[in-house]
């Protein structure tokens, strides 16, 4: 087969449930080898003109998998996959690229499978527009207090009691915060110039000219908690950003200021969070917790000054198509001996989550 150099086709494990398989790719249909046509439409129809396609249905079956994979050379990963390493990777001894369709790779594959010489690639691209606009959603949110007159109104509060709140602020000319430049955050960015905020930026990977460019002032990370109205995170789960932001951070915030969290609950310290929202000196708008699922009677449940949503910030539906169009064209790609464009390496496994 063209740009493969054998005459077999080769062959693309899909371990991704029926669900999230129509979600990424379209079509349906259940499991088994997809040759058989019952997922015409979706991932097979895209892939057949460059390889069988063999589907598992149920990705953590480890059985399943391990038969699917003994005769792959592509596996394509989604949430709730066992990691390829150890006895399962020595039962794939033809894989040679993992193509994940979410974000972080670790717990889906370890550095022996790097080791090895396996490539990998992830999809977490595909979800910056979707995540951006929900922070972007938090923010609006944040500054016009609408949180606050949604508990007060549905908390039984008569219709004076319930109008107050803090001052409310248009983000025009508001001076938002981003810490972190990662795909994400630099989506974010787009938006909020596009609606006239005025963007600064913590990061230490960039310069001052790096964070002209896209638009916002490089500043410390101090004097970003300091001076800006809403503080959005997007900074990566690494080792030296857990709890980047704790007590002593929070302590820095202007009082009416808000905290946006559609990274990792990794960035910030819950329990010194918490305590500082039941003053309700500050406001926040969170997606993401220490324990997933919140539990029923966790305390931001019951904070006025809180936005919640259940860790959705990605998954919108062009959100999906985009990451797996995004694992597609990279199956594609390596199948016919082209450049990946999503590919990462062992440096990737430090993240956390």
């Amino acid at each position: 087969m063209t740009g493969w150099g054998r005459d077999a086709p080769a062959v693309v494990a899909v371990a991704v449930p029926p669900e999230l398989r129509t979600e990424f790719f379209g079509g349906g249909g259940g499991g088994g080898d997809a040759g058989a046509g019952g997922d015409e439409g979706g991932v097979t129809a895209r892939l057949r003109a460059f390889a069988k396609v063999v589907l598992v249905d149920e990705p953590g079956d480890v059985e399943a998998l391990r038969a699917a994979v003994a005769g792959a050379d592509v596996l394509v990963s989604s949430w709730g996959m066992p990691k390829l390493t150890g006895e399962l990777l020595a039962a794939a001894p033809r894989i040679g690229l993992l193509a994940h369709t979410g974000a972080a790779i670790g717990p889906y594959v370890g550095a022996d499978a790097f080791a090895r010489g396996v490539r990998v690639t992830q999809a977490g691209q595909g979800m910056a527009r979707s995540v951006a606009e929900v922070a972007l959603a938090f923010t609006l949110a944040l500054l016009h207090r609408t949180h606050r007159y949604d508990h007060a109104l549905r908390g039984g509060l008569d219709w004076d009691a319930a109008s107050v709140a803090p001052d409310r602020h248009e983000i025009l000319g508001t001076r938002i915060g981003v810490v972190g430049a990662s795909r994400t955050g630099r989506a974010y960015l787009e938006v909020l110039r596009a609606l006239g905020a005025r963007v600064q930026v913590a990061d230490p990977t960039l310069s001052a000219a790096d964070a002209a460019e896209l638009g916002a002032e490089l500043v410390s990370l101090e004097q970003l908690l300091r001076t800006s109205r809403i503080v959005a995170l997007h900074a990566p789960s690494l080792p030296e950003t857990r709890h980047l932001i704790g007590a002593a951070e929070l302590a820095l915030l202007a009082d009416g200021a808000g905290l946006v969290n559609t990274a990792r609950s990794w960035l910030v310290d819950e329990g010194a969070l918490l305590a500082e929202l039941r003053t309700g000196r500050i406001d926040a708008a969170l997606d993401v917790y220490d324990a997933e699922p919140l539990p029923v009677a966790h305390p931001f449940r019951a904070l006025p000054n809180v936005l919640l949503t259940p860790h959705r910030a990605a998954g919108t539906v062009e959100c999906r198509r985009r990451q797996g169009d995004i694992v597609l064209d990279e199956v594609e790609r390596y199948l016919t001996g082209r450049p990946l464009g999503h590919e990462v390496g062992p440096d990737a496994l430090v993240r956390v989550g």
